[in-house]
């Protein structure tokens, strides 16, 4: 004697109601919806890098003069006709133009003296020696001194309170950067209100210096020559003990201002280094595909 059940009907086997989307419903979706704007994207889109193609190249000559400190007039206070120069050799240096355009424009007019009152670097002092990191040159002040004439006409630079001129850092050997926070033109060179920053130190390796990173402005790096860079790296500087080094320190807390004119001669070189010649150099295409840090 059979039995039969009758199973219930699955849901499964019920045929699925079509959806009708009127105007209003898809007007509602939309609204509701979120969908990345162009705004957003470009807000999450990474900065490009800065733009370090070279569009001018600078020779720039170092010497040393043995009887400077014998002669200091050198027939006309100069330090370019210096009778028995020891040559140290050429820096070829390639400049930022698109990314400084004021800083690379100022520094060619020092380096070709085509300016109201002919300031140029050339025939001028290197002014300290940092071993292990930098160099400086083109400090103002008197000529006789080997010091830069202050110059008078060259273009107002804005670019030294932009925060976009202190993107690149102090990475490696053959940087050259605009000094700011290194900066030690005389006070009251300073107060000018003609004042134009000329002074600029350019890295000596072996390893990066991070302490000058967004403090000066990277304008510039060294081509060719870096032999050169590693001799005047070099040669010696005046240090001072460490006892100096203290009683310095004391009167400097005690606001003694004879303290800050103690230092300057702080790491300054004992050869008389100096800039012999320095121009534009002109060539066939100057503007160089971004390579450099």
């Amino acid at each position: 004697m059979g039995c039969s059940a009758t199973l219930p009907p699955s849901p499964l086997l019920h045929h699925t109601p079509k959806h009708h989307f009127t105007r209003r419903s898809l007007f509602f979706l939309s609204t509701t919806l979120s969908f990345p704007s162009p705004l957003s994207l470009s807000l999450s889109s990474p900065n490009p890098p800065p733009d370090t193609t070279i569009t001018d190249r600078i020779y720039m000559d170092f010497s040393i003069c043995p009887n400077y400190f014998q002669n200091r007039t050198l027939g006309g206070d100069d330090l370019s006709l210096c009778t028995n120069t020891e040559p140290l050799g050429r820096l070829i240096l390639g400049l930022y133009g698109n990314l400084l355009p004021i800083t690379v424009s100022n520094f060619k007019s020092m380096c070709t003296g085509m300016n109201s009152n002919g300031s140029t670097y050339k025939g001028t002092l290197l002014q300290k020696i940092f071993p292990g990191e930098f160099f400086m040159a083109g400090r103002q002040g008197r000529k006789d001194r080997g010091e830069v004439k202050p110059p008078v006409d060259l273009l107002r630079n804005i670019e030294t309170v932009d925060s976009k001129a202190f993107e690149l850092g102090h990475s490696r050997a053959g940087v050259l950067s605009l000094c700011l926070s290194e900066n030690d033109d005389d006070d009251d060179i300073k107060l000018n209100p003609n004042y134009h920053n000329v002074e600029f130190l350019i890295t000596t390796g072996p390893g990066p210096c991070p302490q000058l990173d967004n403090k000066n402005i990277v304008f510039g790096a060294v081509l060719e020559g870096l032999d050169v860079v590693t001799t005047i790296a070099s040669i010696p500087t005046f240090k001072p003990g460490e006892s100096i080094r203290q009683y310095n320190d004391f009167a400097e807390f005690l606001g003694d201002g004879r303290a800050k004119n103690a230092r300057a001669i702080w790491n300054k070189p004992l050869k008389t280094v100096y800039i012999s010649d320095c121009g534009v150099l002109k060539v066939a295409k100057p503007t160089l595909t971004p390579s450099l840090p």
